[in-house]
């Protein structure tokens, strides 16, 4: 098989890993203007949009796990590339400026410990051989040894762990090779090393990089039974014990069709996972707990309503707040008033007070926030309101075709 025939078969293998985040490195390399195969854009936090060449080492698996295009009882197209096809391709890439970085995982062959040595060598030669300056995400293999997980970090700018489902119940059932230890303990060593990497450079600029860009995880939405406050807890303790980056979320997509373990699904959860992301979105930025955002009364996040104005419908007297005297978290619960424009408030009215017609320039979404604001002591248009009519307000809002003046607001 060729090097552009495996290129084919294993780009388009990795295409189910969204855990492709470029965020949190300060190496310097190229710019990416084109899109060949096996590259995918990614964003740092600034906004800036860099392609990663996102590829599989093989797809060829020892595993049998239930949701998995790669697991071993499927007959699908295999293939495996070598340490020299892939330093090779990221190099060519690279000096072409399709790229500015690698992503790199793989399926378990032969064992753990060889799959995750091999995709360690790739890193090694790039950076020691090659003097490669780009970006490097490997995804760690649960169960391969910590030895090879440190020097894995030494190379790349990113190691992390799929978690893969939110239970060690549901990875029982689903991926019963798989086993939670395996998972939770390269996490834990990632991030014990990572804090320890980093206090150290603070006090002494030469010392050794450990994954400078830290850590994420992926975990599979849909496939089995948990409920969202499940998920978003675990997200916290994930965020809380290991100091990782984020937790992304990946709607579940039925490519095994014949799999009694898992459900029948008409269309991927694709309306949970936006919900989840906005949730996750407000535990890293926000300073929400997951605790705030769901309990046992409500375990799932309203699909209607983005997370940040239900928790404010369900907290509604806490409300209004003053602009003109809130502080800045509490600005940051206030919907339709973002990271940028909590901190535009704070600066703008250092001058005066501010007004209606201040905060659209500003930047803030007036159709949420009105509902929950006031400004030197007035709401907007002499608006008052109940939670009920503000939750129908809400949702129409987010459908341009209907006006919010439709609404019988009292």
């Amino acid at each position: 098989m060729t090097v552009e025939e495996k290129m084919a078969v294993l780009a388009d293998a990795a295409k189910y890993d969204a855990s492709c985040s470029s965020s949190g490195s300060s190496r310097k390399g190229g710019t990416g203007a084109t899109l060949p195969s096996g590259c995918c854009h990614s964003w740092t936090p600034d906004g800036r949009c860099v392609s990663l060449l996102k590829i599989l080492l093989s797809n060829v698996c020892v595993y049998d796990c239930a949701y998995c295009i790669n697991r071993c009882g499927n007959d699908v197209k295999r293939a495996t590339f070598t340490v020299d096809e892939v330093v090779n391709l990221t190099e060519d890439f690279y000096r072409r400026n399709y790229i500015e970085g690698l992503f790199l995982s793989s399926a378990v062959f032969v064992s753990p410990d060889h799959t995750m040595e091999q995709m360690m060598r790739v890193a090694r030669e790039l950076r020691e051989e090659r003097h490669f300056g780009g970006y490097i995400h490997l995804k760690a293999i649960p169960g391969a040894s910590m030895e090879l997980i440190d020097r894995a970090g030494r190379y790349a700018d990113r190691v992390s762990v799929n978690i893969e489902l939110p239970s060690a119940v549901s990875l029982q059932q689903l991926a019963p090779d798989k086993k939670k230890d395996d998972i939770i303990r390269p996490m834990a060593y990632i991030g014990e090393h990572w804090k320890q990497a980093r206090a150290e450079r603070q006090s002494n600029r030469k010392a050794p990089r450990f994954a400078p860009a830290g850590q994420s995880t992926q975990m599979i939405i849909g496939a089995t039974p948990e409920s969202d406050k499940h998920i978003l807890d675990l997200s916290q303790n994930l965020y809380d014990q290991f100091s990782l980056k984020r937790v992304y979320f990946s709607a579940y997509i039925p490519v095994n069709t014949q799999e009694s373990r898992l459900p029948v699904l008409p269309m991927p959860p694709l309306l949970r996972e936006h919900r989840l992301y906005q949730a996750d979105w407000l535990l890293r930025m926000y300073k929400f707990r997951a605790q705030e955002l769901l309990n046992e009364d409500e375990p799932n996040l309203d699909p209607q309503l983005d997370p940040k104005a239900g928790w404010a419908l369900r907290n509604f007297h806490h409300f209004p707040v003053e602009v003109n005297a809130a502080d800045y978290e509490w600005l940051l619960r206030v919907p339709g008033i973002g990271v940028l424009s909590a901190k535009r408030i704070l600066s703008a009215r250092r001058t005066g007070p501010l007004d209606f017609s201040h905060l659209k320039r500003i930047g803030v979404v007036l159709k949420r926030a009105q509902f929950f604001i006031t400004c030197s002591g007035r709401f907007s248009g002499g608006l008052r309101s109940s939670p009920e009519a503000v939750r129908q307000a809400l949702i129409l809002n987010d459908k341009p075709s209907i006006k919010a003046e439709q609404l019988q607001l009292f």
